[in-house]
């Protein structure tokens, strides 16, 4: 580290559980976000900040109004823009050492299994169940952990899935084929949005320093309107047919 990594990432080095081995463990990780929205926003930026030295951003959306009110990495200039070419942009201003690669696309099974080569760990912010799942399936198949979250109305999740050993997103939800809810339909509360991405951050940062307790086994739920937060445990799930996959791999 040189005197500018030094005084960027002070506050790091001064807590009592990091140093420049915790700090390089960054700069070396690499790390795959799907999804730039009201959770990959926030996620994206702290992990920049942080000195993740390589993230991939992937999302096929375009920038619209509506996101602005939660979607705090793009501005009003990025409307009509390409969501991870819009973070990709920002993120470049905020630490110039991170190095940023862009996927204006949706995150489809033939793109996954080829986007997860040399990835440490992937974020999935992305809004629906049938993402989630193949995002799920193709961590699993490529053995990389997992740090997914959502966030509705006044409610966020969190978790981390796909660990060696542990449950995977499917072991939550082992039927996906129900209704499902929609910010666009439902709303949600700007901050509460920020509060999940930041933890995912959060989470993501742990994992790659080996630092702390991570949430792998366990599900975070945080209520914002009576701020209470539950953890529950997740139990792998023997006959889950995602992580039979990864048993095959």
């Amino acid at each position: 580290m040189d005197d500018a990594d030094l005084l960027r990432y002070s506050r790091h080095l001064l807590l009592p559980e990091w140093g420049e081995e915790q700090q390089s463990r960054l700069r070396s990780a690499r790390v795959l976000l799907i999804g730039l929205g009201g959770l990959g926003s926030p996620a994206a930026l702290y992990l920049a900040a942080a000195g993740v030295g390589f993230l991939s951003l992937c999302d096929g959306d375009v920038v619209e109004l509506s996101n602005l009110q939660r979607q705090i990495i793009h501005h009003m200039a990025e409307l009509g823009a390409n969501k991870a070419a819009s973070a990709g942009r920002r993120l470049r201003l905020l630490n110039p050492t991170v190095t940023v690669t862009v996927h204006p696309q949706h995150a489809d099974a033939a793109w996954l299994q080829n986007s997860l080569v040399d990835i440490d760990l992937v974020l999935d912010g992305s809004d629906n169940f049938a993402t989630r799942d193949r995002v799920n399936e193709a961590c699993v198949r490529a053995g990389v952990p997992l740090v997914s979250a959502a966030a509705i109305g006044w409610e966020g999740q969190i978790g981390v899935f796909a660990a060696a050993g542990g449950p995977c997103y499917r072991c939550l939800y082992p039927d996906l084929a129900g209704s499902e809810l929609r910010c666009a339909d439902n709303g949600v509360l700007a901050p509460l949005v920020g509060v999940m991405g930041a933890m995912m951050a959060q989470e993501a940062i742990k994992w790659l320093t080996q630092t702390g307790s991570s949430l792998a086994g366990r599900f975070l739920v945080y209520d914002a309107r009576q701020t209470e937060v539950r953890v529950l445990r997740v139990p792998k799930d023997p006959a889950c047919p995602v992580c039979a996959l990864g048993r095959q791999g």
